[in-house]
């Protein structure tokens, strides 16, 4: 499992020697694990460090436990820097060599399976579940007041009054709404505590109404989806349903913002796509939010100076004066910058306007 904090020292690592990034999909149908061994021996043919290779051959001979669905090793033997992250989603099998760790890969697991919180409610209670890239991460639950229910005729049948029918259902509504109320309180709480920026829920369709009609409305804009469920239902397959409608919702959001950006670039407010527009806003830190389209790549220009980055042939950088540094890249370095100064990375499949793009950008002013 790979931590914020993981991932901003993954982001501030660099070095003058090469980084060796690996993911490899160690999925039951990619094979057993000597198979798997047998291809990322292969796959380090092209790593020119031995000492790199060794400690990636040797973590899996000695320290991996084969448990998850793929694993991401970063190592800088010259730095004495070795850093291995099994996870719970799969990602493409791939070697990375460079000055930096191959981060894309994991913008991309954190924008499809990043933080989801996701609610269970009933009548008395609900369970909260926080889960982070394919793992239950935080599990909590709040029980209220029962519910009673009184057969017709056992108590006092005249109308309105406390015993009678209709006096026993407007008590257990009432009760029912409290305990939905204190549902609510609760899991807010666990939201801001676990930085929730995604919220399904989960219940018959009159208790999930009830419950998202007293969430406050910056909550309820974080509502991806519901689902009807049980209170017991194991939370593995509380995991496997999230996944399902968290990655639709996902796709349908990104769709929205893709035109969304295309738009305001087009109407040149505050939005911008293609490559070299794009680099040029990063660069600035005016991204809030970075779109990539999956697989898209492109060699460019690193200012040895500043870090601007470009697809042109510059003699000297236009904002310090240095020269350039080809890198194989640019669209990965645009990502890391992003994601160092605290912007949002999503990786799209399969959009046809994006594709024609590559890349584009929401920006914050």
């Amino acid at each position: 499992m790979i931590t914020d904090r993981d991932l901003q020292e993954l982001l501030g690592f660099s070095s003058p020697e090469t980084v060796l990034s690996v993911y490899l999909n160690t999925e039951p149908l990619e094979g057993n694990a000597e198979t798997l061994k047998l291809r990322l021996r292969s796959m380090l043919e092209v790593v020119s460090s031995p000492e790199d290779k060794a400690a990636v051959l040797n973590y899996f001979e000695h320290a991996h436990e084969w448990k998850g669905r793929s694993v991401a090793i970063f190592s800088c033997a010259a730095r004495d820097f070795f850093r291995a992250f099994p996870l719970a989603a799969s990602v493409r099998s791939q070697v990375r060599v460079g000055e930096h760790p191959y981060v894309k890969p994991l913008a991309d697991l954190l924008d499809s399976f990043g933080g989801y919180g996701v609610v269970l409610i009933d009548k008395q209670g609900a369970r909260l579940f926080l889960f982070q890239l394919g793992e239950l991460i935080e599990q909590e639950g709040i029980l209220g007041e029962a519910v009673r229910h009184t057969k017709r005729g056992g108590a006092s049948s005249v109308h309105g009054q406390r015993g009678g029918t209709a006096g026993q259902t407007r008590y257990s509504e009432a009760v029912v709404d409290r305990n939905i109320k204190e549902a609510v309180e609760f899991a807010i709480r666990f939201f801001e505590e676990n930085r929730v920026r995604r919220i399904l829920i989960g219940g018959t369709d009159g208790n999930v109404a009830q419950f998202r009609s007293h969430l406050p409305k910056a909550w309820q804009s974080l509502v991806v989806g519901t689902f009807p469920m049980s209170m017991t239902t194991k939370h593995t397959e509380v995991l496997a349903r999230t996944m399902e409608i968290g990655q639709q919702a996902e796709r349908h959001r990104e769709a929205r913002l893709v035109d969304a950006i295309i738009t305001s670039a087009a109407k040149d407010a505050g939005g911008v796509v293609r490559l070299d527009e794009t680099l040029s806003a990063v660069h600035e830190g005016r991204v809030q939010t970075l779109i990539v389209q999956e697989g898209y790549r492109s060699a460019g220009y690193q200012c040895k100076g500043c870090d601007y980055l470009t697809t042109q042939k510059l003699a000297t950088c236009p904002f310090c004066g240095q020269g350039f540094a080809e890198i194989e890249d640019a669209v990965e370095m645009a990502v890391r910058k992003v994601m160092q100064s605290g912007g949002d990375v999503e990786i799209v499949y399969a959009n046809p306007s994006l594709e024609k793009l590559g890349i584009g950008a929401l920006l914050r002013y």
